[in-house]
């Protein structure tokens, strides 16, 4: 649903709008003091032990909370605040409103005991279409804000005939039968159901009404944000064939495609109730996601509205219905599920169906993620110049990432200027990991080049690629 929201200040706030008088009614006192440099302050010591005290303020209330008619119209808003006043205190507070806007702070003077009701309210005048919310907040003696009041204007013709008087809106609508064809006992359990989807192009009440083979049979008046189903459904008695359409009386006049249907009525006894089977349920696992998915053939002995169940490891993750108009098998899969944690390491997937006499089960095992590793390049990390003062090459430090996609045991060595540097090294890796190795500088030379490589060897064999490298004693390391 699309919510409009006072964030469109030119309908709420700008030239099409005009703020009416704020004014704060006071129970005790109606004075009011104009915002100064001591706002939301008290002006004595007894009114620092009032703001101890429990202050609070309603949320705001609209005169027409959801106003739907002629434009513009004036909306008032009202709240109540409760000030613990002793001696002099003074009241400060501001509207909020939902474009993210702030009102101009009010300031109350108050003298006395005791709890002090004061009246706060607020005037808008919209010219257009808008919803959103007011709230106050109270800045002194103590800082509270209050839930947020919410409203909506809706502005039709003068003539309440329910049509915007905004010209740019469009309506479109489409409609389906589900089923669209059924054959099997026509009883007041088995029938059709029309769906109509109404899209505007901007929040709107829609008339519209069901045509059943040129018969109006039903219709409503809804309100659309931006999409939105209406629908209705028949239990024929006996076979026929027909159509339904959606037709939309205003705001703006247009009609659905027809929505064919049919019906077969096998014989006027109930026909014995359908019995539902599953069978051949394969599961597949994605080692390079590590995910699973499945799919299973679901049998009907005739026409039957069969629902599913899907279960990984005992947990239920996708529910549906399949409508078979008479007997036949269909195939129902299960979409890939993300594996983690225990569930990566193998178990079983599970469907369930239930007809309308009987349900039936099957369970099959899925195979434990493999993890695959994958090595970024290798990348110069640092550079070591103490080396240079001893009359060698300066020390280089290399990194890569290796990247698994489950949890695993990754094994892997170095390789420097085309000879293994080291045995093979172990290191526990679920998602990225940074590895790091590093030569030393080259003996009675200024300068450290060569190649360096990754090579991974378990899970799977995988290389970084051969990088070239090279790096100078500074000037500086001579002295």
């Amino acid at each position: 649903m699309m919510s409009v929201g006072l964030a469109r200040r030119a309908a709420a706030f700008g030239a099409s709008a005009v703020l009416a008088t704020m004014a704060a009614g006071l129970v005790s006192s109606p004075a009011q003091a104009a915002t100064s440099a001591t706002a939301g302050k008290t002006t004595t010591s007894a009114a620092s032990a009032a703001s101890k005290s429990k202050l609070s303020v309603s949320a705001p209330k609209a005169s027409t909370g959801d106003y739907e008619g002629g434009c513009p119209v004036k909306v008032n808003f009202t709240s109540t605040i409760k000030v613990p006043v002793k001696g002099k205190t003074e009241l400060a507070y501001r509207w909020l409103h939902g474009d993210g806007s702030k009102g101009k702070v009010q300031v109350v003077k108050l003298k006395g005991h005791g709890t002090k009701s004061v009246k706060v309210s607020e005037s808008i005048t919209f010219k257009g279409n808008v919803k959103g919310w007011e709230a106050i907040q109270v800045l002194g003696p103590k800082k509270v804000t209050s839930k947020k009041g919410y409203f909506s204007v809706a502005c039709v013709d003068n003539d309440m005939s329910g049509v915007h008087n905004d010209k740019d809106l469009t309506v479109s609508a489409r409609a389906w039968a589900d089923p669209a064809s059924y054959a099997g006992p026509c009883t007041p359990n088995n029938g059709i159901d029309f769906v109509g989807l109404i899209e505007t192009s901007r929040p709107a009440w829609v008339r519209y009404r069901w045509v059943l083979n040129g018969e109006v049979v039903d219709g409503g008046k809804v309100k659309v944000w931006s999409k939105r189903k209406v629908g209705f459904d028949i239990s024929p008695r006996h076979s026929q064939r027909g159509w339904a359409q959606l037709e939309i009386l205003g705001p703006d006049r247009t009609s659905s495609n027809r929505a064919y249907y049919k019906v077969w009525c096998k014989d006027s006894q109930p026909a014995p109730a359908a019995k539902v089977s599953v069978s051949n349920l394969v599961t597949a696992t994605n080692h390079d996601t590590c995910k699973v998915g499945a799919h299973a053939s679901v049998s009907t002995t005739g026409a039957s509205r069969v629902q599913w169940t899907w279960q990984v490891n005992g947990t239920s993750v996708l529910k549906g219905e399949t409508v078979f108009s008479e007997a036949g098998t269909k195939t129902v899969a299960l979409p890939e599920q993300a594996l983690a944690g225990e569930a990566a390491k193998g178990g079983k997937i599970t469907l369930t169906v239930t007809g309308q006499v009987n349900s039936d089960t099957i369970t099959q095992s899925y195979a434990a993620c493999q993890a695959k590793v994958t090595v970024s390049s290798v990348s110069v990390a640092g550079q070591r110049n103490d080396m240079c003062k001893d009359g060698r090459g300066p020390g280089v430090d290399f990194k890569a990432t290796l990247h698994s996609t489950a949890p695993t045991t990754v094994k892997y060595y170095w390789v420097v200027n085309g000879v293994k540097d080291v045995n093979v090294l172990e290191r526990q890796v679920n998602g990225d990991l940074d590895v790091t190795w590093g030569v030393g500088g080259t003996q009675s030379a200024k300068e450290t080049k060569g190649t360096i490589e990754l090579v991974v060897v378990s899970p799977n064999a995988v290389s970084s690629g051969v990088a070239n490298y090279s790096a100078t004693c500074p000037a500086s390391a001579d002295a």
